[in-house]
């Protein structure tokens, strides 16, 4: 990897201008891709899977630190043809997918264990992690850099502002810890938002035994209108003031008030009257 051109001359010679449409901010600083490759713990087993590498600065990163393999998905042709440098490096430890990561099941790429780490594109960041999480139990770890206020949300506890939907059915499945903050200055071209790097580890087990497509019923309903009681807000599970009696929570709190345990009852619940009799 030594040997590799930088990334400013790889991104000159192939033309890698960042694309809005594809959310594209480049992360350059070598000590922070080694740091970010370091947070995702041993990668000398399994499959290390990268969504949108662009030019394979944070690629060099965890080849270097001893990634068995790595599988990096990218859309970009321009960015294809960069990688293929550092994939002639790598001793066949690199494989680049072409593609849309929104419509590859990375499930199904390479060994046990599986584990994501990406400076994900920021216009489809949460609409992978959804994604992700619902094959959560394929996953050892992602290890991911969203917008900070993302990251904020992911971790909210109850009683906050950033506490929601996503707060919820995150927590709900897999343990979250922020990492650290990466000002913007550190990206070509710098992003308007301060960007955090998080360790999402999928739970052996969710705190519940419920259907995701429950949990994400019952938040939508709950945080849908946040600022009503649960009693109105929840009006369109069916009788919001039976499921609530039913499950101990008071109608008057709001959606914020509500702590996971809580929203999992109410899904159990929720679960529990449409189940065949």
């Amino acid at each position: 990897m030594t040997e590799l051109p930088p990334l400013r001359e790889v991104i000159a010679a192939h033309g890698l201008a960042a694309r809005k449409s594809l959310g594209q901010h480049f992360l350059l600083d070598l000590n922070l891709t080694a740091r970010i490759a370091r947070a995702a713990g041993a990668l000398d087993c399994g499959t290390t899977i990268e969504v949108g590498p662009g030019p394979g600065g944070l690629t060099r990163a965890l080849l270097e630190a001893g990634a068995a393999r790595v599988i990096a998905i990218e859309r970009d042709d321009r960015a294809i043809a960069a990688l293929q440098q550092v994939a002639a490096a790598a001793g066949g430890r690199l494989e680049i997918l072409a593609g849309d990561a929104m419509k590859i099941d990375l499930a199904s790429l390479g060994e046990a264990p599986r584990r994501v780490v990406a400076n994900l594109p920021y216009n489809i960041s949460t609409a992978l992690l959804i994604q992700w999480l619902r094959q959560a139990g394929s996953f050892a770890s992602f290890t991911l850099m969203f917008q900070k206020e993302v990251v904020d949300r992911l971790a909210a506890s109850p009683g906050s502002s950033a506490y929601g939907r996503l707060s919820v059915i995150t927590q709900w499945r897999c343990q979250v810890r922020p990492l650290f903050n990466i000002g913007r200055e550190a990206f070509i071209p710098p992003p308007k938002v301060t960007s955090t790097v998080v360790q999402i580890e999928p739970r052996p087990q969710p705190l519940a035994d419920i259907a995701m497509a429950t949990l994400e019923r019952v938040t939508a309903a709950a945080f849908g209108q946040r600022r009503k009681m649960l009693r109105s807000s929840l009006r369109a599970l069916g009788d919001a003031e039976a499921l609530l009696a039913e499950t101990g929570i008071a109608p008057t709190l709001r959606a914020e008030d509500v702590d996971l345990a809580g929203f999992c009852a109410l899904a159990q619940a929720v679960e529990a009257r449409n189940s065949p009799v």
